[in-house]
């Protein structure tokens, strides 16, 4: 198996290997760092799906909660970064080259689609995000000629304005006198179809899409330059103040939105007032636009959707830093930075591992059951990294896009 530079996604190539070919000078771990950041989303996903419940509390149930939403956050914010990189990270890959790099993105959005919806059908408890990671790359990939400046800014106007029309669309779509899509709109029925995966889904396109677009935007920058580094960093600590500060603010200060909240949520767990941050509430039904002003990962709302790109940059460029930074703590990372190379596979195998153990119900598995997921996918990809240069699974969705080479 050899290593190309066109894979995306949660299969996307070794990024400092690219950024070594793209930028001729640049050092050969200038970028690995991107590789850490998707290991520690594989992680994140895992915590989410198979560690212990959040609402147990406790430190235990504090670190699991940090994982939820967050890290598929993040996932979908490196798949931006990973369009750029196939297309072309600083500079728009143009004329034929330009051509067959859209083609390899349509390929894989395409796989992405069939694959989720695949194991959608394997009645896991898990909501597979990998559909509607395909549906993303194919919306988002008309923006892949744009510089950083106006990719950041279409990303900051979808998160201002995409939930609030979400919540408008699901509440047509929710209304007593709607039955709700039906036929071709909600094929395949056990599945995730279009309405689902644009609006009513886990991961709705919606509200998802500025992830992806703030991930191109960043791909765009010379992550190289330390100035570039440090704005960055800020820039994504003061989203997260932003989101869930302005969240906790509006909770605590404005007159009647914790009742309102309150009585719409749903499920079991804690306080409404834990909704600036935290899952464990519950989530809002939909019923009262006090919910839009949470923060709760999975509430689909601006301050949300703010918080999370917050994090999501905070993390990549504190990896970046770290490995570049540090040569023994890049040492040390080997095995997370292997996981990411193969991210593609290490979510798979989280899914089939789920349906071969028969988890019927997450979260909520023991600690053990979450260090033995981690283990075992840390070990196949240290061992797989060092006879191959790629994942299985990123070895065969690299084949699928070969048709791509024929486009003129």
């Amino acid at each position: 198996m050899t290593q190309n530079a066109d894979d995306t996604a949660l299969a996307a190539p070794p990024a400092a290997r690219l950024e070594t070919t793209e930028s001729g000078g640049a050092s050969a771990g200038r970028l690995i760092g991107v590789d850490l950041a998707r290991g520690l989303a594989v992680f994140g996903m895992y915590a989410a799906h198979v560690g212990p419940d959040p609402s147990e509390g406790g430190a235990t149930g504090f670190l699991m909660e940090l994982t939820h939403g967050r890290a598929s956050a993040l996932f979908a914010f490196l798949a931006g970064f990973s369009i750029m990189l196939i297309t072309g990270r600083r500079t728009p890959k143009r004329g034929r080259a330009g051509r067959q790099a859209v083609a390899k993105v349509v390929i894989r959005a395409l796989v992405l689609l069939v694959l989720g919806t695949a194991l959608t059908l394997t009645d896991t408890p898990v909501e597979v995000i990998l559909a509607f990671y395909g549906l993303y790359f194919l919306l988002v990939l008309p923006l892949y000629r744009l510089s950083a400046r106006p990719l950041a800014i279409i990303a900051a106007a979808g998160a201002l304005v995409l939930p609030q029309v979400l919540y408008v669309v699901q509440g047509a779509l929710n209304s007593g006198e709607n039955e709700g899509p039906v036929g071709i709109w909600a094929w395949p029925a056990d599945a995730d179809g279009i309405v689902s995966l644009l609006f009513t889904g886990t991961y709705p396109a919606l509200t998802w899409i500025p992830f992806v677009i703030a991930g191109m935007a960043v791909a765009r920058l010379d992550l190289a330059a330390t100035a570039v580094r440090i704005r960055l960093a800020v820039t994504g600590v003061a989203l997260a103040l932003l989101g869930y500060g302005g969240s906790w603010l509006a909770l605590h200060l404005v007159p009647g939105i914790l009742p309102a909240i309150s009585a719409s949520a749903w499920g079991e767990g804690g306080s409404a007032a834990s909704a600036w941050w935290s899952d464990t509430w519950g989530y809002p039904s939909g019923d009262t636009p006090a919910a839009l002003l949470v923060a709760s990962p999975h509430s689909e709302t601006t301050l949300s959707v703010i918080a999370n790109a917050g994090v999501a940059i905070a993390v990549l460029v504190g990896c970046l830093a770290a490995v570049d930074a540090f040569p023994r703590f890049h040492r040390l990372a080997r095995p997370v930075i292997a996981v990411g190379t193969m991210s593609l596979t290490a979510y798979v195998f989280h899914i089939v591992g789920i349906r071969f153990l028969g988890i019927g119900e997450l979260p909520g598995s023991p600690p053990h059951v979450l260090l033995g997921f981690i283990a075992a996918v840390t070990v196949l990809a240290t061992l797989w990294s060092r006879f191959f240069r790629r994942g299985p699974l990123e070895w065969l969705l690299g084949k699928t896009t070969k048709p791509a080479e024929l486009v003129r």
